[in-house]
């Protein structure tokens, strides 16, 4: 059996599959973000959902053919590699685990482990992809650095069109009285302590404005809706930042998907990403994303164990997906 791990900025996502393509369990439990939770209490965590997820199948660790964990900001600090790594050690034994980037999970889920791109917009962006035994990633320098295209820069975008629209530095639409409401003003600028006050100031919390955003783009208003098409491009850049990491030969196409509550919440960032994408003209083909993330982590535990699931088990794991 092969457990995937995809752990977020907001929740962790668990799945547990066999030889036979079967789903055997799926759990999902808070975020096991280290920067977030501390370490002591992100590792406690990320053993209760794992253990939580065996529960389910009536199994054990010992069990388990092979893991893949996908932590958030693996890899983007060297002095901590190694602690993440030990995160599972506890409950797992630690030949037959790998911790890595959440957005290989990404990856391995959209493209079912195939060479090509996966871009994640959930509270943070960022791009990852392989081919030909490569690797490469582009983004995801956090919500002060860059983030483009997240649900963070959408609703940081997005507040910053509404205070244009309050000091009449551009037409008021739609956006204007949904911040209005929302945060219950009388006062425009009492904005500013709702924002930088301690809910406003939780990174989670923030990306959750997004949803203003969206309506307003519902409601026919323009320049909300420009901030997905914006966002969209940004994202489109760090594909095409991947493919030249990766030296991808001119003139081949390659696969390209998404994951990420951006992406599931509205149908404005998929048709503007796959707009994007095909102005783009570098290559590259649009694919609907096959599996979720931690669905993706358990096939590419099962690929790292050299085990990877036959035709026959991939077509069992798409019908059970479909369903």
């Amino acid at each position: 059996m092969f457990l995937g791990v995809d752990g977020g900025g907001t929740k962790t996502a668990y799945a547990l599959i066999d030889a036979s393509g079967r789903i055997r369990a799926r759990h999902v439990g808070p975020s096991v973000s280290h920067l977030a939770e501390g370490f002591a209490r992100a590792t406690e965590l990320l053993i209760g959902g794992i253990a939580a997820t065996l529960e389910k199948a009536a199994s054990a660790p010992a069990k388990l053919t092979y893991a893949f964990v996908g932590l958030p900001a693996y890899g983007e600090d060297s002095a901590t590699t190694a602690t993440m790594d030990a995160m599972p050690a506890s409950l797992l034994d630690v030949s037959r685990y790998r911790c890595g980037n959440d957005t290989v999970c990404s990856w391995a889920g959209s493209l079912g482990c195939e060479d090509g791109i996966s871009v994640i917009a959930g509270t943070g962006s960022i791009a990852y992809g392989q081919y030909a035994g490569r690797d490469a990633r582009a983004g995801g320098w956090g919500e002060l650095i860059g983030d483009e295209g997240s649900a963070y820069w959408i609703a940081r975008e997005g507040l910053n069109l509404f205070s244009r629209m309050s000091d009449g530095r551009t037409t008021r639409g739609p956006l204007y009285e949904l911040v209005r409401a929302r945060f219950e003003l009388t006062i425009d600028l009492d904005l500013c302590s709702r924002i930088y006050g301690e809910s406003g100031s939780v990174r989670s919390v923030f990306a959750q404005f997004a949803i203003l955003v969206h309506e307003a783009a519902q409601a026919g208003d323009a320049q909300a809706r420009a901030i997905f098409d914006r966002g969209a491009k940004e994202l489109v850049e760090c594909v095409a930042a991947v493919r030249r990491s990766l030296a991808v030969p001119d003139g081949e196409v390659i696969p390209v998907s998404h994951s990420g509550g951006v992406f599931n919440g509205t149908t404005f960032s998929r048709d503007a990403f796959r707009s994007a994408l095909e102005s783009a003209n570098a290559g590259f083909e649009y694919r609907v994303p096959l599996y979720t993330p931690d669905v993706g982590a358990a096939l590419y535990a099962a690929q790292l164990a050299a085990q990877p699931l036959n035709e026959s088990a991939v077509q069992t794991l798409r019908q059970q997906c479909a369903a």
